[in-house]
């Protein structure tokens, strides 16, 4: 599949997947058979294993369950490989059943079964079986592209010893990221554990006494600490062109949320047109959003208008510091969030944040308290800059240690090994044997009928006036107000299967829906 392989190691040689694999024959549970079904949701991608699948019975079970399954065997997902769901099949799950969405790879005498997996899980196989991806809805390959995959074949006697090298490096590696995966987690503790010692007197209480300041912090509303008031957005409709494309900066929800906590960028501006119906906010003005993600607050570095999702606190400097303040309403987000009523869209009002209390001590200990909390959270910041480089280079350690394996340059070749063309030459003769031998006739594998489920009404067709060309699919999604499979969403389109599936591609290709993995949600150009 490669056209420029790099030299192989003496011994080794290249051979097709379907060179050294078997397929296993489909398999039909019985109606009162219990078994584990393994569908393509039950990988684990990052650890590549089997991880929480289901037990059912064969009346249960979906058309998908057909595979039977080995110890040993390697599962390949057929449906989008650039997400590489793949795994080795353990003992446990010897003679389970998996989905048809697999391919199932079954090691030949003499291939190591972590050799195969191993293999599947290489950057040089994803790119392959990506290139190789048919269909928009549901991008896939197909079986017989994952067995034409040509594979560097070790000797039989270095799979192993490759094997085993690479079962230790990469159970360390996967160790060290989650690891590395936890730290995120760690600093938010530390940073909101800062943030609650500097607004409740923890951080300078040991030179309270010292410096004769006060012990008691008078509560006041926000509104005696400064203006607060909503951003203006009052132009309808609000993609009116003359309002944008100016030198007015335009902070919106999303700016906010992702700032970090002080606005030094912004990607939409305001003409003239559109600061005439808006407010310019000056510099220090702390943002505050009231719809979406509720409560994320940042200090803007320069004047900005914004919307009314976004209210604007002006700190009273004889009063209060902006990032005190900031900071007293960080520590209660979660309650802010909770005052949010239970609609699609959360939102508080400004009369929600204009009664929230801020105990605020004098302004020469909010300097102390501004300094002091600075530096800790400096260092929280220097964590995850290393953090950040650390995970980049850590996430390469597993596939760059694949592709050395894949070279021969995981473990010293023993030139008394048999060559791998030795083996495959035997693998390719015992399976002509095999082929050409004489089969016992199998009796045909039956089944009781199953009664049928009570089949929707299909009421509707593409040709209707309010299916043919509009936003129909879509406009159910939104009702249904979640992502669907699209099983569930063919239950309720009441089209028969062949013009919904016209319908839902039509429908993708147009922007109306928008495909999630395996999960179905009106696009933005929907209703």
């Amino acid at each position: 599949m490669d056209p420029i392989s790099p030299e192989l190691p003496s011994g080794w040689t290249r051979a097709a997947l379907s060179d050294i694999t078997d397929v296993p024959d489909q398999y039909i549970p019985q109606d009162d058979e219990s078994f584990v079904y393994i569908d393509i949701g039950a990988i684990d991608r990052t650890a590549k294993v089997i991880q929480n699948p289901q037990r059912m019975l064969g009346k249960d079970a979906p058309n998908r369950a057909r595979k039977k399954v080995a110890a040993g065997d390697t599962l390949v997902s057929m449906t989008r490989p650039n997400l590489n769901a793949v795994a080795l099949v353990p003992e446990i799950f010897d003679g389970q059943i998996a989905s048809t969405g697999f391919d199932v790879l079954r090691p030949r005498a003499g291939i190591d079964p972590r050799w195969l997996a191993y293999t599947v899980r290489t950057d040089a196989f994803v790119n392959a079986m990506s290139e190789l991806v048919q269909g928009a809805l549901y991008p896939a390959v197909r079986s017989k592209d994952v067995r034409s995959y040509v594979t560097p074949l070790a000797p039989e006697a270095e799979q192993k010893r490759i094997a085993d090298q690479l079962d230790i490096l990469l159970s360390r590696i996967q160790s060290c990221n989650e690891r590395l995966d936890s730290i995120p987690a760690m600093l938010k503790r530390f940073r909101h554990t800062v943030l609650r010692a500097a607004t409740t007197g923890d951080l300078t209480e040991e030179i309270r006494a010292e410096r004769n300041w006060s012990s008691t912090w008078p509560a006041q509303p926000l509104t005696s600490l400064g203006e607060i008031g909503r951003g203006k957005s009052k132009h309808r409709p609000r993609n009116d062109p003359r309002l944008y494309g100016g030198v007015y900066p335009f902070v919106q929800t999303g700016d906010v949320a992702q700032s970090g906590g002080l606005i030094t960028k912004h990607h939409q501006t305001y003409s003239e047109f559109g600061l005439l119906q808006s407010r310019l906010w000056p510099a220090g003005t702390l943002c505050i959003t009231i719809a979406a993600n509720i409560a994320d607050t940042a200090i803007l570095e320069y004047p900005a208008c914004f919307p009314d999702s976004v209210v604007g606190f002006v700190a009273n400097p004889s009063e209060c510091l902006v990032e005190f303040v900031k900071w007293s309403i960080d520590v209660v987000k979660d309650d802010l969030e909770a005052l949010a009523p239970a609609t699609a869209q959360k939102n508080i009002n400004l009369a929600v944040l204009k009664s929230v209390m801020i105990s605020c001590p004098s302004l020469e200990e909010q300097t102390e308290i501004v300094r002091r909390a600075k530096e800790l959270l400096s260092i929280a910041d220097q964590i995850e800059s290393r953090y950040g480089a650390a995970i980049t280079l850590s996430r390469q350690l597993a596939p760059l240690t694949l592709a050395k394996a894949f070279l021969g340059e995981l473990v010293p070749q023993d030139p008394t090994d048999e060559p791998a063309s030795a083996l495959l030459a035997r693998i390719a003769a015992t399976h002509a044997e095999v082929a050409n031998s004489p089969k016992a006739r199998q009796p045909r594998q039956s089944r009781p009928p199953r009664i049928p489920n009570k089949a929707a009404a299909m009421t509707k067709n593409r040709q209707d006036q309010d299916v043919m060309g509009q936003p129909y699919l879509a406009e159910h999604l939104l009702r249904m107000g979640a992502p669907a499979s699209a099983g569930a969403l063919f239950k309720v389109a009441e089209l028969p299967v062949g013009d919904f599936y016209k319908q839902l591609a039509w429908e993708v290709a147009q922007g109306h829906v928008k495909e999630n993995e395996t999960m179905l949600e009106p696009n933005h150009a929907a209703g």
